[in-house]
């Protein structure tokens, strides 16, 4: 026999599990490989041993910790654990709920914020991806009419072009004080700036505020109040305010 028989024929062998031909080859290979042959001897022994156990399970060898005391014991100190891991849980709950609900009452809303609808209204239009205006710039005239009706002359549609920014349009929009606008601008770079105009509501004064990435300027006059929203970055926008103020 040239090919040693693997290590799942030796243990077939041992089991009794070889058909008696093959039983018969490995026999002699474990003849002429000695050292080998002492191995699957102890697997023998051991086999026999178990064998010799599981026959004779009132001889086993007393183990403490399977008597109905110790497995009771255990039972019981892993019921506490997990007791008390569900109450660290609980407890961990109640008070970051209650700091959470203490931290709402001192975080102002952010529908309560400074022209929030104005910051909204910006994300949702006069993003990159945002959707074709309303009023594109072939209907300016209709926007202007729209405005007008419903702000006076505080809805003159402004002229930014002295700043680099043309119109491209704006949307027609609703809040709780009543109709909104806003309108969009782009300069040569890409760069947009969104004009928003709404009843004043309960705008307190002028200010601007940053919201994520975006700066809003804010102001009243009599009872419209502004908006100019920009990327933060964009240090020209932060000019416009006093263009639109003065135009």
């Amino acid at each position: 026999m040239h090919d040693a028989p693997t290590d799942d024929e030796l243990h077939a062998y041992v089991d009794g599990r070889l058909d008696p031909a093959r039983r018969a080859v490995v026999a002699a290979w474990l003849e002429a490989h000695p050292e080998r042959a002492a191995h699957v001897e102890g697997w023998k022994r051991d086999a026999e041993r178990l064998r010799a156990l599981a026959a004779n399970p009132e001889r086993w060898p007393a183990n403490a910790s399977l008597t109905p005391a110790q497995v009771r014991r255990r039972l019981q100190a892993r019921r506490r654990r997990r007791l008390g891991i569900a109450a660290s849980w609980v407890l961990a709950f109640v008070i970051g709920g209650g700091a959470g609900w203490q931290m709402r009452e001192l975080r102002p809303s952010p529908s309560n914020l400074p022209m929030a609808d104005a910051v909204a209204a910006y994300r949702q239009f006069a993003e990159a991806d945002a959707p074709p205006m309303e009023f594109d710039t072939a209907r300016a005239d209709d926007l202007q009419r729209w405005l007008l009706r419903h702000f006076g002359e505080a809805g003159r549609v402004p002229d930014l072009s002295q700043a680099g920014y043309r119109l491209m349009g704006g949307r027609l929009l609703s809040t709780e004080q009543g109709a909104a606008a806003m309108l969009v601008y782009q300069d040569g770079s890409g760069a947009r700036v969104g004009f928003y105009l709404r009843p004043r509501g309960r705008l307190a004064g002028d200010g601007q505020r940053r919201d994520g990435d975006l700066l809003a300027q804010y102001w009243s006059r009599r009872d419209t109040s502004f908006a100019l929203v920009s990327d933060a970055a964009d240090a020209a926008a932060r000019a416009l305010p006093r263009l639109l103020e003065n135009g």
